[in-house]
Order: structure tokens, then C-alpha cells, then sequence
């Protein structure tokens, strides 16, 4: 076979086959593992539910403040929901888990995806659910502390010779909760409508309306005019302002 002569046509021709045949074979692998990887991060973020909640019976998806929300329930009976959180540390993307129990609190997390530098920021994945100082955030309401570094005037203590990281992690949990908070949930079991803290469930007027007329005939009576304004009062009026 003559060999082909040294020259730039040769050249660029032999490059560009090489190229073409490079960017095939990295073309075919990822078309054979992409599924693969997206099943075992669906796999991951499911089991990280799981791992961040207490014990539940079913689970109600959402989106809030442009986070997934995983409602949990036991029963009828609204136990907690984990939230999909973000935040930018020292080296990219810091992605977490929570779980929030029902009365805010954080159950536990898990930390999906990192990229800090090891040995430092890598501790995040134990280092805020250690019993020691001030480093625990499980049990912590971030509403009632000052979810914040201790370098910042916080209560957490951030890990050592790790702020940027620390404090990424801190802000994406604090986003986590604002998402839990702003979003209601209904008690099935009673039919009224529990908050967060947000506002009025638009699930409470979806049941209001399916109540048959009858039934609203029935339970209403005709009130004495100097009645009336207090009557309405107590409809408007939420028995525990403490709620809204």
C-alpha cells in the first residue's frame, strides 16, 4: 500500500476521520449509559426521601418556589415532607434532601450531589448531623435559630477551614424550608385545611365546592339581623390566627 505524503491535505483528511470515529464512539457510549445513569439518580433521590422522612404511608408531589416538595403522610395524617434543595459552594453545585417533620423541624438530609474539596467541604455529608458543639441542624426548626455560620453571628458551627461551603449548605436548607413553609397541606381527616404557614390551601375551596347543595341548605338557618355581622365574622375569621 503507498504511503500517503506528508502534506497539510494529508493531514487535515486523517485528522478529521480521527475526529468523526472519536466523536461516534463517544456518541455511542452515552447513548448507552445515559438511561442508566438517570435511573440510578431517580433511584438515589427516591431512597433519599425515604431516608430524610419519618415513617409514611403515601407520598403527594409538588413544586414550590421552583423545588420539588415530597409530601408525606401516614394515613390521613400529615407527617413531613422532604424537599429538593440547592445552593453554589466553593467548588459548583451543592445538592441536598431535607426532610421536615410536621412541625418544621428538620428529621434529617442527604446530600445528593458535591463538589467541594475533599477532606473540607466533603464533610457535609456527616458534619451537619453530628452530635458535637454546635454542628447538628437535625431537630432545628430554622425558623426559631439563626440558621446561619457562627462566623457570620449564627448558631451553626461551619466546618473547619470550610465556610464557603458551609454557609452553601446552610442557605440551601434555609431555602428548603421556606419552600416547606409556603406550602399548605389539607387534613384529609377532618376536611379542614392545616397551614404551614402560607396562605389558605386552594384545595380547601376545591372541597368546599363539591359539597352538595342540599347538605349547604341543610346546616344553614336564617339568623336575627343583629346576628348576621357576627356570623360572618366567624366565617371569615380562622379560629387560630396563629396559623395563617
Amino acid at each position: 500500500m503507498e504511503r500517503l505524503k506528508s502534506n497539510f491535505l494529508n493531514m487535515a483528511l486523517v485528522l478529521t476521520v480521527i475526529s468523526l470515529a472519536a466523536a461516534g464512539a463517544l456518541a455511542a457510549v452515552y447513548t448507552l449509559t445515559v438511561e442508566p445513569i438517570a435511573q440510578a439518580k431517580a433511584q438515589k433521590e427516591e431512597q433519599a426521601v425515604r431516608d430524610v422522612l419519618p415513617p409514611y404511608t403515601r407520598i403527594e408531589t409538588d413544586s414550590v418556589n421552583g423545588l420539588a416538595v415530597a409530601r408525606a403522610y401516614n394515613g390521613d395524617t400529615f407527617v413531613g415532607a422532604a424537599v429538593k434543595t440547592e445552593d453554589t459552594g466553593f467548588g459548583g453545585a451543592v445538592k441536598l434532601m431535607v426532610g421536615f417533620d410536621a412541625q418544621g423541624k428538620i428529621v434529617n438530609y442527604s446530600v445528593l450531589e458535591q463538589a467541594e474539596t475533599p477532606g473540607l467541604g466533603t464533610k457535609m455529608v456527616d458534619w451537619f448531623k453530628t452530635d458535637k458543639n454546635r454542628q447538628n441542624v437535625c431537630g432545628l426548626n430554622p425558623s426559631e435559630v439563626n440558621f446561619a455560620v457562627n462566623k457570620d453571628g449564627g448558631d451553626i458551627d461551619a466546618i473547619t477551614a470550610a465556610t464557603i461551603s458551609s454557609r452553601a449548605f446552610l442557605r440551601a436548607v434555609r431555602k428548603a424550608y421556606d419552600a416547606y413553609a409556603a406550602n399548605p397541606q389539607t387534613d384529609a381527616a377532618s376536611g379542614a385545611s392545616a397551614q404551614w404557614h402560607g396562605e389558605a390551601a386552594a384545595d380547601s375551596v376545591a372541597v368546599a365546592d363539591e359539597l352538595p347543595v342540599d347538605h349547604v341548605v341543610a346546616e344553614k338557618s336564617e339568623p336575627a339581623p343583629e346576628t348576621v355581622a357576627a356570623d360572618v365574622q366567624t366565617i371569615v375569621e380562622p379560629e387560630n390566627k396563629d396559623t395563617l
